[in-house]
């Protein structure tokens, strides 16, 4: 499958049945407003967890109706976070979102050796990028989780980055592997690593996707510049992901993407058992309700 629009996970996730969402500290008025309009289409019911006075006021604020959704009184924002991941482990939602609470509380929660939702042993972020200048949906990772990545945890987000294309139906993604360079340099660890992913994958050791690398972004995404520079490859110029070598860089494609050129993004946590979304307060409205339609069209 090939997507051409973000408009098409609200389509897919009106497919399935409707997915049931936890937001921990739920009294956030930009992510009550994004639940709003995941309700208004149908794909999510919310279980709210946090100050209830709080959150009966923004809903008033903002038109929610809040007849018949569950609420779960917890002024703390610490201690919400751990009541949301329990609905989650009770088997009451099948996502989890951040509402207003530091990003690093909400992980805590998460990562809970013992009350948590560890899956794995590292979690990263996953964002789908529908551009005017690329020819489908296309994703960037990780631009929020992981600072300077190690290699053993690149193959984890490269992992994960695998599992949310399949499970949008995705089927077979080619990775593009990014540096600043097109060829191997043992002084620049980013191609090494690259090098590294791609032999990994033809050996089997990174399955149900096709790498290569590396690729300056130019080859990972122009067919033409691959043929300037003589690159035979099936994923430059046709890549679904873009594996970058580090937060900085990813978080600087991420916002220039989103803030220069043009784009509509949605984006989730993965490595987890459940998918999480984690928006920013720089995120627009659409972003988030993408974003929450993104989590809840994964099979």
């Amino acid at each position: 499958m090939e997507f051409k629009s973000i408009k098409e996970f609200i389509a897919m996730a009106k497919g399935h049945e409707t997915r049931r969402i936890a937001v921990a500290a739920a009294e956030d008025e930009p992510v009550l407003a994004a639940i709003k309009d995941a309700m208004g289409e149908g794909i999510v019911i919310p279980v709210l967890v946090g100050h209830e006075e709080k959150i009966r006021e923004i809903a008033a604020k903002i038109g929610l109706n809040l007849d018949g959704i569950k609420i779960i009184h917890e002024p703390k924002p610490k201690v919400a976070c751990q009541r949301a991941v329990k609905v989650i482990k009770d088997g009451e939602a099948e996502i989890l979102m951040k509402g207003l609470v530091p990003t690093a509380d909400l992980l805590r929660a998460v990562l809970d050796k013992e009350n948590g939702l560890r899956k794995g042993s590292t979690i990263s972020h996953i964002a789908f990028f529908e551009t005017p200048y690329y020819h489908k949906l296309v994703v960037v990772t990780d631009a929020a989780m992981n600072i300077a990545p190690e290699f053993k945890e690149k193959v984890a987000i490269v992992n994960n980055a695998v599992e949310a294309c399949h499970r949008v139906g995705i089927e077979n993604p080619k990775v593009a592997v990014l540096a600043a360079v097109e060829v191997v340099n043992e002084k620049m660890e980013p191609t090494v690593h690259a090098a590294m992913l791609t032999m990994m994958n033809r050996r089997g050791q990174i399955p149900g996707c096709i790498v290569d690398g590396p690729f300056a972004i130019d080859n990972a995404i122009s067919k033409e510049a691959c043929a300037h520079k003589k690159i035979v490859t099936e994923v430059g110029g046709d890549a679904d992901i873009l594996m970058c070598p580090d937060i900085e860089a990813a978080n600087i494609l991420y916002k220039s993407m989103n803030f220069l050129g043009g784009a509509h993004s949605a984006a989730v946590i993965m490595g987890a058992s459940v998918p999480i979304v984690l928006t920013s307060r720089a995120d627009s409205e659409e972003s988030k309700l993408y974003s929450i339609a993104l989590a809840a069209a994964m099979k």
